[in-house]
């Protein structure tokens, strides 16, 4: 009677198991103030593209976030010479930083075809030549991750300093790359995920005073 008891309970215990492993959790679905929202509703705003998607506090919720932010950091200085230690060059203070982010690889910045290694290296001198007439500075190009990135930009590209940048401005993986430029006196925009060098160009004009 005991052995048919134990049996019983052992098989109990594995088909609790069983179930609470196939059981599907549902995904629950957020906006921007973390205030619950249907699915539909989710879809229909991400597809204006003026929001993104990430994770929120829980492994089942997604949350959607506003691609742009402004802010001020309290300590330029300090940001500023640790950046110069990585990237062997001396900053202005007076100049904005412009800081280019890659997050690492990503379905965002590893699909569609890739350009030639002599076109993107046009487009950066294009788009550098563009930064430097509203600004006077150089964009600084950091990573978290260099996997991915592509021939002619895994040069130019440097670790991101005891994870300075991503602690300051980009405290999720959001898609493909983002950029923040920040102005001598600390005040920063960020900008999350896939971009034009048009919004960079007008963020840098912003900061530049």
């Amino acid at each position: 009677m005991q052995k048919i008891l134990l049996l019983f309970l052992i098989g109990l215990f594995f088909y609790s198991c069983s179930s609470t492993k196939n059981r599907k959790v549902k995904t629950k679905y957020f906006d921007e103030n973390y205030t619950e929202i249907s699915k539909s509703e989710f879809e229909r705003i991400r597809k204006t593209n003026r929001l993104l998607d990430i994770p929120g506090d829980s492994a089942h919720h997604k949350k959607l976030t506003l691609r742009e932010r402004h802010g001020k950091i309290n300590n330029r200085t300090l940001l500023e010479s640790t950046l110069e230690k990585a990237i062997n060059r001396e900053l202005d203070s007076e100049k904005p930083l412009v800081i280019m982010y890659y997050p690492g690889k990503d379905p965002c910045n590893s699909s569609g075809n890739k350009s030639k290694n002599d076109s993107r290296i046009n487009w950066r001198k294009v788009f550098e030549h563009a930064i430097y007439e509203v600004g006077q500075t150089k964009p600084i190009y950091i990573y978290k991750d260099h996997s991915g990135l592509q021939k002619g930009y895994d040069s130019i590209y440097h670790k991101d300093p005891n994870g300075i940048i991503e602690r300051l401005f980009f405290k999720h993986h959001y898609p493909c790359s983002s950029f923040v430029v920040i102005s001598k006196d600390g005040d920063f925009i960020s900008y999350f995920g896939e971009h034009s060098s048009g919004y960079v160009i007008t963020a840098t004009k912003l900061m530049n005073k």
